[in-house]
């Protein structure tokens, strides 16, 4: 603790940590951080990240050592690190909320088939013919209207995913930019910066609801109506709204942090470069 406490202070601070009600907010959290498998979700996002990295590699340091840059980019996507900073997100964003209901969801028989399937369609993005065979079985489940899309599409719409993810991405872009600035790769004002974030809001939003349609398309395929129902029903009450909005400030805060890092390892290897 930063500040000194007073004995009485001290004292009651210990009462209420370890008090009943304390201890079961504290396993619930627990619990939740379980079911939801953020471990296994770090692992993958670092897998993205790594294939990210190289792409970036490729586009913005053309004559840099590969595999030095890639053990670079290795480094920075630590999945300790990513997990912690993720962790002490949802429990930020949960702290004083009342979660046993999503802890009991997620829990239940749905709710880990659910999370399985999301984990496993996101490896499975990691192949681009896999993603793109997805990007036109959603096109197909949009033409049809079949009812997997309506209630994909319910989902996006009640969970807000499209606008979340959108700032989530743009907010991530504005940490690149600052991280190669102050990195010395450019001399650029902030709000420059930000206008140029902003300038890609459209093409963002697009690709934005054609990844989550074909994403959530693929993942929830073996679902049937009662759980596909009974999953956006969740989401539709105020505690889902308040799990949803608690992972995208977790998982954004985990991406602007690498963003930002990703910024400043490019601004270096151009300087490097330079020299």
């Amino acid at each position: 603790m930063t500040r000194v406490l007073s004995l009485v202070s001290a004292t009651v601070f210990a009462l209420l940590v370890t008090s009943p009600m304390a201890r079961a907010a504290g396993e619930d959290m627990a619990a939740l951080i379980d079911a939801l498998r953020i471990d296994e979700t770090v692992e993958i996002m670092r897998k993205e990240g790594l294939r990210y990295g190289s792409e970036l590699g490729a586009e913005m340091l053309p004559g840099v050592n590969a595999k030095a840059w890639q053990d670079q980019v290795a480094r920075i996507y630590d999945t300790d690190k990513m997990a912690q900073v993720v962790t002490q997100g949802f429990e930020t964003a949960l702290d004083g909320k009342e979660i046993a209901e999503v802890v009991a969801f997620f829990t239940s028989e749905t709710g880990q088939e659910i999370i399985s399937l999301e984990l496993s369609a996101r490896e499975a993005f990691l192949n681009e013919d896999t993603e793109m065979a997805a990007m036109d079985a959603y096109e197909r489940a949009r033409d049809e209207n079949s009812y997997l899309f309506q209630q994909v599409e319910t989902l996006i719409s009640d969970s807000d995913l499209v606008d979340y993810n959108v700032m989530g991405a743009l907010n991530s872009n504005l940490m690149f930019y600052r991280g190669l600035a102050d990195g010395g790769a450019f001399e650029m004002s902030e709000e420059d910066m930000l206008a140029d974030v902003w300038s890609q809001e459209g093409d963002v939003r697009n690709d934005s609801e054609g990844w989550l349609g074909a994403f959530l398309i693929l993942a929830y395929q073996p679902l049937g109506d009662d759980e596909l129902e009974a999953y956006a029903e969740f989401y539709r009450s105020e505690q889902g709204k308040v799990l949803n909005a608690a992972i995208f400030e977790a998982y954004d805060q985990m991406y602007e942090e690498l963003s930002y890092l990703l910024g400043r390892a490019v601004a270096q290897q151009m300087q490097s470069e330079e020299l």
